[in-house]
């Protein structure tokens, strides 16, 4: 019987292994592989609790599951048929509640099964470990007892969350100065964020947002969350050096963030075919379900598509702009139409020529694989031209384009009025939307009775103007705020506004029109990579580490990583017009794999590649990411060849985003129920 974490490392490894591939790895290798071994030829029930269950299920399929000599997967605490001839693994939280169903489970004459294999999501605390013990029935039948330290819920090869919906509320809202459910959230939160870097074997110098400790009031003790979660992550990494191989010194970096360093990124409107489509259409996670023609001219039915990493479509298209994918998509299809002969001979009979024998001989033999690719093709061209309707209806570009001129200063009130005037029909949220924005670039002209005057001229509602309020609260008081006067007019000078939220980037090519926006996490990527991040903004708690340069050896400092060579840029094509309707050159692969995406990068990079390129970082965002965050971590991961991962409480789109600052404050109310559901 074994007592310590897994020894699973890329440090050191002859193959790197990405994020996405550890978090898979160790729970069906160095979890259930490890029971596998022990006896190959018998099946094996898996028990666990309601959040390792969600753990195994972000990152494994029943499938893989199956391959490991499972057959049963059961839950902790319900009623469990004995099987005394089988061998069980529990992959359980350690808690109190959970080690007594364990041991009422195992002890006694007749224990439910024959061998139990214990795994446990984080630490155990040592008087549960005296528990067991003391229990000399149970001993003798544990054939293992580990620390798997993995707690965290992957939802893409770059990304993971705590699974915290509420946090935004619990960490931010009102009257949570220190309450119980405060400390409870954080502490989740630093446990599950630090089981990351034992899972990777990662030592993290950990970078924050500071502000001022002595001011005591409500919207300073919001701002010191970051700083707070960055000591309880720190002090747990340290109780990990007693890991065998575990790095004892900075392996990486990580960047604490919460959601007020950019409010913009979770309202506006991101025109990535991946933000779409869980933007605009209803979908269930990332299921989408729509109605197909019947192939027997019956009924329409139903048909689900999964959008996720094994569909090489989805991997190929999601980060690229809606009109980019669309446009790929009729090609794909077209292609395959002329090159495939099934297709081919399909069409032909359509136009009335008669089939020969050899044809139907060629039709059985390729028409597998046909039909394959023509459902997988056709489902996205369903999806992207459902989007398209959808953009055309709601008259989305005309929005769109002011949303993206107000973020880089190129509209003001006059312009967001004219729009609330013209397009009274747009839809209540796209409004609120609208003026969310709007409050975030220019907080000083959006205040008191003009906010009042804005929300009428919108017809929103009073919980609409909440959902505003409650924004500005997350983001604090405006620095160097002017005086306004109290009177408002709907008339403004006809000069456009100076402030900005965002700048032109001069060395980007402009492709597609309303593509100009970046998340600000780009940029602080960029910055921490460089050395540059502001030392009155941020801070590390080792302050005589650096930023990450440093190569994947082990036994790199920090330091030493400033002297690896960057990559060479690549030779871009000339810009062209963001009005241009044609796609640009960087986007206009019709293969699966571009050579240009971060799944590109990881999945052709050997160990030695990985090595020069540098160590990984983390960016975590408290309060809820956005996808467009996730997409800057991927783009970042290319450009600087570098496994750039995010992390958060939770990953929000839009609608979800805004009902949880309807929520703030507001008593606790189930995240399922109101479709919050990761």
């Amino acid at each position: 019987m074994s007592f310590s974490d897994s020894e699973c490392s890329s440090h050191g490894s002859s193959d790197y292994k990405n994020f996405g591939q550890i978090s898979r790895e160790r729970l069906l290798n160095d979890m259930l592989g490890t029971a596998k071994s022990q006896d190959s030829k018998s099946w094996k029930v898996l028990i666990m609790d309601k959040v390792t269950l969600k753990v195994i299920s972000s990152s494994c399929k029943m499938a893989d599951i199956t391959d490991q000599g499972v057959s049963l997967v059961e839950d902790l605490f319900r009623r469990r048929q004995p099987l005394p001839s089988m061998d069980a693994i529990y992959f359980i939280q350690p808690s109190k509640e959970n080690m007594v169903m364990f041991l009422s489970d195992m002890s006694g004459r007749e224990p439910l099964y024959k061998k139990a294999y214990v795994f446990f999501s984080t630490t155990v605390p040592k008087e549960l470990i005296n528990h067991i013990k003391s229990d000399t029935s149970v001993l003798p039948r544990i054939g293992a007892l580990r620390e798997m330290n993995l707690e965290y819920f992957p939802f893409d090869s770059q990304g993971f969350v705590t699974d915290q919906d509420r946090a935004l509320d619990e960490l931010f809202g009102e009257n949570v100065v220190n309450s119980r459910k405060f400390n409870a959230c954080l502490n989740t939160m630093a446990t599950r964020v630090a089981t990351v870097f034992a899972s990777l074997n990662e030592h993290p110098n950990v970078w924050y947002r500071v502000t001022n400790e002595d001011d005591l009031s409500d919207a300073n003790f919001r701002a010191l969350v970051p700083s707070k979660l960055a000591a309880a992550i720190s002090g747990m990494i340290m109780k990990y050096k007693s890991i065998p191989n575990f790095p004892q010194g900075e392996t990486c970096d990580l960047l604490i963030l919460d959601r007020s360093v950019d409010l913009i990124a979770p309202v506006i409107h991101e025109w990535t075919y991946d933000a779409m489509c869980h933007d605009l259409l209803n979908m269930d996670g990332n299921k989408y379900v729509y109605e197909a023609p019947s192939k027997t001219g019956g009924d329409p039915v139903k048909k689900e598509v999964l959008l996720e990493e094994s569909d090489p479509v989805w991997l190929e298209l999601r980060h690229a702009h809606i009109a980019d994918a669309s446009e790929r998509l009729h090609d794909r299809m077209t292609n395959f139409v002329n090159k495939n002969k099934a297709a081919q001979i399909q069409r032909s009979s359509r136009e009335g020529n008669e089939l020969s024998t050899r044809d139907m001989q060629k039709i059985v033999q390729s028409l597998g694989q046909y039909g394959q690719q023509v459902d997988k093709l056709s489902s996205h061209v369903e999806i992207a031209g459902k989007i398209n309707s959808i953009i055309r209806e709601s008259e989305l570009r005309d929005l769109g384009q002011l949303e993206q001129d107000l973020v880089f200063g190129d509209a003001g009130a006059k312009d967001v009025i004219s729009f609330l005037r013209t397009k009274a029909n747009a839809s209540p949220e796209n409004k609120l939307r609208l003026l969310m924005i709007y409050a975030s670039v220019y907080p000083e002209k959006f205040e008191g009775d003009k906010a009042s005057k804005l929300m009428q001229l919108a017809k929103l509602s009073p919980e609409d103007m909440k959902v505003v309020h409650n924004m500005q609260l997350l983001a604090g008081s405006p620095q160097n705020k002017k005086t306004q006067s109290s009177g408002f007019s709907l008339k403004f000078d006809a000069q456009k506004t100076k402030g900005a939220a965002r700048k032109d980037r001069t060395d980007e090519e402009e492709t597609w029109q309303l593509f100009r926006f970046y998340p600000l996490v780009e940029e602080l990527i960029g910055k921490l990579t460089k050395g540059e991040l502001p030392k009155d903004e941020y801070s590390s708690i080792n302050s005589k580490s650096s930023s990450v340069h440093g190569t994947r050896d082990s036994d790199s400092k920090s330091m030493r990583s400033s002297q690896a060579p960057l990559p060479t840029p690549e030779k871009k094509a000339p810009a062209q017009s963001r009005r241009s309707r044609r796609t640009a050159n960087w986007a206009r692969s019709h293969h699966s794999d571009d050579g240009s995406s971060s799944d590109s990068v990881l999945r052709h990079a050997s160990s030695a590649d990985f090595r020069r390129m540098g160590q990984r970082i983390f960016i975590f965002v408290i309060g809820g990411a956005t996808r467009s965050e996730l997409r800057a971590c991927h783009k970042m991961t290319a450009k600087l060849r570098r496994e750039i991962i995010l992390g958060s409480s939770s990953l929000d789109d839009p609608p979800q985003y805004i009902t949880k600052l309807k929520l703030f404050g507001q008593p606790e109310i189930s995240m399922d129920r109101l479709g919050l559901g990761i």
